[in-house]
């Protein structure tokens, strides 16, 4: 690989997945290149070739992402997904605030996230559009109607319209999941339906060009569709293997039908309460 194609592929949003093999060739450059330069010329060059060969048309991308940030998200729904799009090469994601300043951005639990531009300066024309879910948050930016108009504008225009969580909540308030099968948090999932969606208990749901995850962990789960959509399968293959995902929960659970009765049963009930306040916001 030579020097104008490294600082190429350096300055791509998603060169994370570059990144351990542009470390070891940095490690073992001054060795090499004295004893054979030529040889490990061509070696980078057939590196290249062969993700070329396995990753075909999928290698390279221009995809806009644009990433709504909003005080009190779940950082989680977020920053899953988050990965797995800043590590497609060339994609450029945007984390996007609904406030007027790019400060920091507190989610739910106080891990604050620092936006890249506001709503006002984000694409217009974006290939997806993407919305995590929280409670109280959530709840708040579905009342803004600055923050809602946003989302129905880019979604008039967005090739993939996209959620995880309760973020499906705040497409169903901006009119999008009409008619649609959906997916949210098992707490408001069946609410969807109040919003003329159809509801959908399964980790990612596809209807269209809308693609909505469940609760919070399915976030992976979601990411990986999205980019097996974008750029292949094998590409995400690639960068389900670079992540590890492989998951191996200690115990059964995780939904309520996985979940022992009793423990399921308190969650249910101390939930009841945010499932009827995001009822509320159908007719709100």
């Amino acid at each position: 690989m030579d020097t104008n194609r490294r600082a190429l592929l350096q300055g791509f949003t998603g060169a994370a997945l570059l990144a351990p093999y542009l470390a070891l060739e940095r490690a073992m450059a001054a060795e090499t290149a004295k004893a054979a330069p030529a040889a490990t010329a061509m070696s980078n060059e057939d590196h290249m070739a062969a993700m070329s060969k396995v990753l075909g048309p999928g290698l390279w991308g221009q995809e806009q992402v644009a990433m709504l940030l909003y005080p009190k998200f779940t950082a989680l729904d977020l920053v899953g997904p988050h990965y797995f799009f800043a590590c497609m090469w060339g994609a450029k994601v945007h984390l996007v605030t609904t406030e007027k300043d790019l400060s920091p951005v507190m989610s739910d639990l106080g891990l604050a996230i620092s936006p890249t531009m506001t709503m006002a300066d984000a694409p217009k024309d974006l290939d997806v559009l993407f919305i995590p879910g929280g409670t109280e948050g959530t709840l708040s930016v579905m009342g803004r109607t600055d923050t809602i108009g946003w989302v129905k504008d880019r979604a008039s225009r967005a090739k993939h319209i996209t959620s995880v969580c309760t973020g499906s909540m705040v497409l169903a308030k901006a009119g999008l999941l009409k008619g649609k099968r959906a997916t949210s948090h098992w707490v408001t999932r069946e609410t969807l339906a109040d919003f003329g969606a159809t509801p959908v208990n399964e980790r990612v749901v596809k209807d269209g060009n809308i693609l909505t995850g469940a609760g919070v962990s399915s976030g992976l789960d979601f990411g990986l569709a999205l980019v097996e959509m974008l750029r292949g399968k094998p590409y995400a293959q690639s960068l389900m293997l670079q992540a590890e995902y492989h998951p191996q929960p200690p115990f059964p659970g995780g939904t309520l039908a996985t979940t022992p009765g009793d423990v399921g049963q308190m969650m249910d009930d101390m939930f009841k309460p945010v499932a009827a306040m995001f009822k509320a916001m159908a007719t709100g």
